[in-house]
């Protein structure tokens, strides 16, 4: 027997039909089930309620089951697998993930239904509970507070140095962006770190040459 023949029989024998009896699909298929069900609970735990996306996660949960199916498939016959791969090849996936923390969602789940579709279920546990550890733990993990942007605007006769003043009672940080003047007034973008934001707009409405004024805080990346 040539080394060709001897590496076809070894390729063929791994992908023989026979190799996967019902007790082995219903298992896979099942713990597969279970972690998709609860990576929908973490991933419902875990989301803030004004972006939490329910039939991304419902994605999420069905994810592991389908995936562990192509997996078998893939492992019951090499034709099945060379055209899973063919198949699997030209998908194409149009919407886009808005969220990072998505992203790392839709990986875990495919992950885990590659593994419990190999039969590695040791491997699945560790990975949902490590994974779900850091999704919590890191959350505890406190960060800096996030930089306001200071609008105001204020009429023809406005003072800056009246207004950054102000600023500097409230604020220990501030960077001016921008600066604008039209006929009608002056206009300011400041990009501050205030804890009293309320007393400060508050203060600045009180300037009588001040017309309006507006903080802005957002939840997005931190700028150090």
């Amino acid at each position: 027997m040539s080394f060709t023949d001897i590496i076809k029989k070894s390729v063929l024998e791994g992908f023989n039909a026979g190799d996967l009896s019902t007790t082995d699909i219903i298992t896979s298929l099942g713990i597969s089930l279970l972690v998709g069900l609860f990576i929908y609970i973490i991933y419902r735990l875990s989301t803030k309620g004004g972006f939490y996306n329910r039939s991304f996660n419902k994605a999420l949960a069905t994810l592991p089951v389908i995936t562990a199916a192509i997996m078998l498939a893939m492992q019951s016959n090499l034709v099945i697998s060379l055209g899973m791969v063919g198949a699997l090849s030209i998908v194409r996936f149009r919407n886009a993930v808005k969220d990072s923390a998505d992203l790392t969602f839709l990986f875990w789940s495919i992950s885990a239904g590659i593994i419990s579709g190999a039969g590695l279920f040791k491997l699945c546990l560790i990975l949902c509970l490590a994974v779900t550890a850091l999704v919590f733990l890191l959350d505890l993990i406190p960060t800096f507070r996030a930089p306001c942007v200071l609008v105001i605007s204020a009429s023809s006769d406005s003072k800056e140095k009246d207004i950054i003043e102000c600023i500097k009672k409230f604020s220990h940080s501030m960077r001016i962006r921008s600066r604008s003047a039209t006929s009608k007034g002056y206009d300011w973008v400041i990009e501050i770190r205030v804890r009293k934001g309320a007393e400060l707009v508050s203060a600045l409405s009180d300037i009588k040459y001040v017309k309006s004024v507006n903080l802005l805080s957002h939840d997005g990346e931190v700028r150090f």
